[in-house]
Parts: structure tokens; C-alpha cells; sequence
């Protein structure tokens, strides 16, 4: 009996939407592709998997659970994005390297260095929690993460979960979580020095050593950029010049290995950004943004079954203009003692947890804390997966709020697994919407409820996932009509509720010696009140690539496409649906030497991420990088 593909009847009803028809001849031939997996396959199985790549089934990712579980494992959707990937992109952000995973838009004023919004599942940007080494990054102005500030070059390895995950890490996980890792040092000493050019007078350099000798491991990176930029603004009222950036970043990360049973260990990044914006005509002002994130940790394993871990954090975000003057600084300490069980197919947690924030934003000096309890139970034997969690968190100014998700998986044959769970979670209101001139003391916190249902298939390199989802927000915040608060321009209100609805194809499948990769998105983010669109988000968005190896090359290309979004809330200015190709390409060239290149955007499509906004066109970049084998 012949099986009909998803991928071929996929193509098939998004070639009107998606905007340049090599992007669906492309999408077409994703599906093609797995059509002759199924036929080519024992079981004639259709192609799934849940990756950006396609790793080892045996892989341990943390995020789903805040615990060490094998991939295999998780009901949770999750992807990983190693080093090799990030340095492969050529990216000059992380937002970039965010766009080509499943489930991620992003929309920026300007270039790498403006203010940047990552949407994971068509959430608000604020309603995915970020994590750098276990260190909870936010702001307490805007609301999440400065994206734009977080150094790509530091990154070692990334951990994308898509759905709520409010019971394991409480307030802001309403969307998904983004956990970043910096390196950890190996056995050895592992030196590296890179540098790189790019048009826009773009230039990079960084520097590391890494290794481990005896009880402690070590791993060390500093980087510079600075880029000319390009003229970010194009209306006629603005300043008709480049807007450019500089960077200067750097990590650490020592471990102390106490002895079998205890581990001790250290990290920090920190990044010093400075950008370039218009505010008028022949006028320029400065971005100037410092971040920094800090972590101890402590881990003993007491007994074969049990083991603990004891972290204290310490984030700062600070943001000011210059020479127009504005200052604003979020500071976030955090406490966590988790404990963790495992007895045969049973591993139950139990996590008490204390979260600190505070705002510094003239005349605004506030703070406040939230203690919580929480618990997990999770099961895994033969074909059953069963993952329960539950939070409480106690807020100081608003109170209570509970939590609690389910997830089942159950593998009904070889390499298939099928998912289903249901979630709550919810974002604190910032200090910011409360006690700023535009905001309100009594807000509520935005809360959600999410179920979405799975079906995956894995085998070697090849995979493919789809994943459906539907979460409703209430009490979402927006700005709304003066009134009760001390603004005349408007006030901060609970008066919005929001359906974030989709479905998420995902696959990678090896034809010969080619790597083919892909991800389709079909969502409808919108306000359930008025039925409009949420801003700056497409019903369709999705990415296709393949690399292989070429007379000594790794070679690859890959094509990103999203459909029309709509600018504002009102739905009144339209951004146009865009298709971008790029090119890689990268060599040994020496014995200790490799050299890398990329091509963005290479038919310079004029697009827009933000209204009256440009982007950078076509743009080429060149690296070499020296690290001893």
C-alpha cells in the first residue's frame, strides 16, 4: 500500500502564501525526499524528528527538566544547536542563529546591536525564559532577555524547548525556554585564535584556551566585533548614515572535581555592547548596553540513587543612551537546592527555590522576591514515558501562583513515538508595569494553558517531528488608554487574552552523501479579542538546507522564508513575505588551520523585520580560525 507523505501534501497547500517559488520548489523537494524514505524503509516509515540536526539519540540535554535526561528520553520538544552548527552559520548574532530553528521569529530595529524580539511559538518576546549556564537573564524595563547583548561568540551549545515550562522554572517560561552553555574545559589544553571580515566593514577576532588537568577543568574566550553597519533607517526624517556596533565579550568556566562524589564549579560571561541609532535628522545617539552573568554551583552525589545541587546567580543587565540621556539597570539574584532521586525507571525532584529582582530606572527603586517549591516525577521503561510537574511560587507583591503540567510519550514501534501534554504557566508583571509612570500596582500576572500532542520517528541521521499546539493567555498586558495611572499618553492593563495555535514540521534526512535539513511552521498568534494578528508574526515561516562534503569542503546552502506579518497590533501596515538564500562553505586548510565562509542573503532580497526598518542586504563574511589537533 502506498502511504501519502505529510511533507508532499504540506508543499502543496502553502505554495500561495510563502512568498518566491524557488522556496517552495525547495519545501517540495523536502517532501520528495522523505516520500522516498517511506518507501525505501522496512516498516515504510514516515520520516520524524524534533532537531535543528540530528544528534545521537543518547545525547543529554538538561532544559526539559532542569536534570541530565538522554533524548531519547524526553516527551518535551527540544533542539540542539552545538558549536560546530553556530560556527558553520556565520552568524553575527544569536537572534540569527535562532531564526533557522523550528518554532523561532525574530524581528529587530536595524542591525546586529539594535533591539531584537524573539518570538518562540508566536509567544511575546518576553514570554521565554533565558537561561546562560543556569543564570536567569531579564529585564525588568522591557520584559526578557536583551538578546541583542548576549555574545554569540561565547556560546558553546544551545538547548531550544518549545512549549510552557512554567512548573519546573516558574515566571516567564510561558513560551519555551532558551538554555545557553559556554565551553567546558577537556582533558588537555585546547588553544584557539579566529579572526574574520565581513562587508559593512565588519571585523571579528577572539581567543581561548581550554583543557583540564587533575581535579580542575578550565575553559577561557575573549572576543572583539565592530561593524561600520549600515544606514538602519531609510524614511527621510532620519539620519542618512551607517549605524554601526562594537563588542567586547568574554567567558569563563573552572570546575573543581572535589573528589568522586563533588563538584564545584564557576561561570561567567559578560559582554560590553555599544550601537549606533538615529534620532532625528543629523542626529545620532548611542546604545550602550552591559550585561553580565554569574553562577556557582555545587553538586554531590550522596548515594548511587541520590544527589543534590546547590547554585547561587547573579545577573545584571544595564542599558543607557547617550547623548540623550536614559539609564536603566535590572539586577536578578537567584538561590536554588534541587535533589534529585533515581530508583530503577523512577526519578522524582524536588527543587526549593528563591528568586530576587530588582530596578533601578530614575525615579523607579523597586524590588521583590519569589519563593517557590517544586516538584517532579518522571518514568521511563520499555515503551512508556510519563513526566509530571508541579510549582508553587509565592510571590511578595502579588502572592500565590500554582502550576502544574503533564506529558506522556509512548513509542508504538521501532524508532516511533507518539506525545501528548498539557501545561500551565505564567510571567510576573515587571517593575516596570507597576510602578512606572505608565503603570498600574494592581496588575495580575499573564497566565497560560497549553496542550499540544507529538508524533516523532528517528533512525541514524535521518528524523522527522510534527508537533501541534494550542496556548491560550489571559490577562495578557498591554498598553491601553490613560486612566489609572498617573500617564496621560496610557497606562499598563490586564485587558487582552491571546491564542498562540500552530503545528511544526521538522526533519533531517541523509540522501547519499547530502544532509538535507528542513522545518515548516503553520501558526495563527492572534488576539482573541479583537481576532487580529499579533505584530511582526507570519501564519507561515520555515527554513530548508543541505551540506556535504566536496573535494575537501563542507559545503551547504540553505533558503529561509516566512510570509507577510502585519507591523502593529491594528493590523494597519504590512511587512512583506521574504525569501532569503545563503551560501557556506568552510575547508582545513592547514593542519591546525580552517577557513570559513558565508554568503547571506546572496539575491540581496529587500526585506524588513520592523517598519521603516532596513536589514543588511546581501552580506559576505571570511573567517580563519587556528585550533592545535
Amino acid at each position: 500500500m502506498k502511504i501519502r507523505t505529510p511533507r508532499a501534501c504540506l508543499a502543496a497547500s502553502i505554495a500561495k502564501p510563502l512568498c518566491l517559488r524557488p522556496a517552495l520548489v525547495a519545501l517540495a523537494v523536502l517532501g520528495a525526499c522523505a516520500a522516498q524514505a517511506q518507501q525505501a524503509g522496512a516498516n515504510g516509515a514516515v520520516l520524524l524528528a524534533q532537531n535543528l540536526r540530528a544528534p545521537s539519540l543518547s545525547e543529554t540535554v538538561v532544559t526539559a527538566t532542569r536534570t541530565p535526561q538522554p533524548l531519547s528520553d524526553l516527551v518535551a520538544d527540544v533542539t540542539v544547536i552545538d558549536r560546530q552548527t553556530i560556527e558553520t552559520s556565520g552568524a553575527t548574532g544569536l537572534a540569527d542563529v535562532l531564526a533557522r530553528v523550528p518554532g523561532i521569529e525574530i524581528s529587530r530595529n536595524g542591525g546586529p546591536g539594535t533591539t531584537t524580539g524573539v518570538f518562540l511559538r508566536g509567544a511575546e518576546s518576553r514570554f521565554t525564559a533565558v537561561y546562560i549556564d543556569g543564570v536567569r537573564m531579564d529585564s525588568q524595563s522591557t520584559g526578557g532577555a536583551a538578546w541583542e547583548s548576549i555574545p554569540l561568540a561565547q556560546i558553546d551549545r544551545i538547548e531550544v524547548l518549545r512549549g510552557p515550562a512554567g512548573a519546573v522554572y516558574g515566571s516567564d517560561a510561558m513560551g519555551g525556554v532558551v538554555q545557553i552553555f559556554t565551553k567546558r574545559g577537556e582533558q588537555g589544553v585546547a588553544p584557539y585564535v579566529g579572526i574574520g571580515f565581513g562587508n559593512h566593514g565588519t571585523r571579528k577576532a577572539e581567543a581561548g584556551v581550554s583543557g583540564a588537568s587533575g581535579t580542575i577543568d578550565y575553559a577561557l574566550g575573549i572576543a572583539r566585533e565592530e561593524s561600520k553597519g549600515f544606514n538602519a533607517r531609510t524614511v527621510a526624517t532620519q539620519n542618512p548614515d551607517r549605524d554601526g556596533y562594537e563588542s567586547t565579550s568574554a567567558s569563563a568556566r573552572v570546575g573543581l572535581q572535589v573528589n568522586a562524589t563533588h563538584r564545584l564549579e564557576a561561570t561567567l560571561l559578560a559582554n560590553d555592547l555599544d550601537s549606533g541609532y538615529d534620532s532625528g535628522l543629523g542626529k545620532d545617539d548611542r546604545n550602550q548596553h552591559q550585561l553580565h552573568a554569574l553562577g556557582l554551583n555545587w553538586q554531590a552525589q550522596w548515594t548511587p540513587q541520590y544527589k543534590t545541587r546547590v547554585q547561587i546567580t547573579d545577573s545584571r543587565d544595564e542599558y543607557q543612551t547617550t547623548p540623550a540621556f536614559y539609564l536603566t539597570e535590572t539586577r536578578l539574584r537567584g538561590y536554588l537546592f534541587q535533589n534529585e532521586w533515581r530508583q530503577g525507571p523512577h526519578l522524582v525532584t524536588a527543587a526549593l527555590e528563591r528568586r530576587e529582582d530588582r530596578l533601578d530606572n530614575a525615579p523607579i527603586d523597586r524590588k521583590r522576591s519569589q519563593d517557590a517549591l517544586a516538584l517532579g516525577y518522571g518514568y521511563t521503561a520499555g515503551a512508556h514515558t510519563l513526566q509530571a510537574n508541579v510549582r508553587h511560587d509565592s510571590d511578595s507583591e502579588f502572592g500565590g501562583k500554582g502550576t502544574g503540567s503533564l506529558a506522556y510519550g509512548y513509542t508504538f514501534a521501532p524508532q516511533w513515538r507518539a506525545t501528548a501534554s498539557v501545561g500551565t504557566a505564567f510571567r510576573a508583571p515587571t517593575l516596570y508595569h507597576r510602578f512606572s509612570e505608565y503603570g498600574t500596582g494592581s496588575l495580575n500576572p499573564e497566565s497560560s494553558r497549553n496542550a499540544e500532542l507529538g508524533l516523532r520517528w528517528a533512525q541514524a541521521s535521518s528524523s522527522f517531528s510534527v508537533t501541534a499546539y494550542r496556548n491560550r493567555v489571559q490577562d495578557l498586558i498591554v498598553f491601553g488608554p490613560a486612566g489609572r495611572c498617573p500617564s496621560t499618553q496610557g497606562c499598563y492593563a490586564n485587558v487582552a487574552r491571546a491564542e498562540y495555535k500552530g503545528v511544526t514540521f521538522a526533519g533531517s534526512y541523509r540522501l547519499g552523501s547530502v544532509q538535507l535539513r528542513g522545518s515548516l511552521d503553520l501558526q495563527n498568534p492572534r488576539d482573541l479579542d479583537t481576532g487580529k494578528m499579533l505584530a511582526r508574526r507570519a501564519k507561515r515561516h520555515g527554513t530548508l538546507g543541505a551540506d556535504t562534503q566536496l573535494a575537501g569542503w563542507t559545503v551547504g546552502a540553505e533558503v529561509q522564508a516566512s510570509g507577510r506579518r502585519f507591523d502593529t497590533v491594528a493590523n494597519t501596515f504590512v511587512l512583506g513575505g521574504y525569501s532569503l538564500f545563503n551560501l557556506y562553505a568552510s575547508t582545513r586548510i592547514a593542519r591546525d588551520f580552517t577557513l570559513m565562509a558565508r554568503l547571506d542573503n546572496a539575491a540581496d532580497k529587500n526585506y524588513e523585520l520592523a517598519r521603516t526598518y532596513a536589514t543588511p542586504g546581501r552580506a559576505v563574511y571570511v573567517g580563519v580560525k587556528w585550533a592545535p589537533q
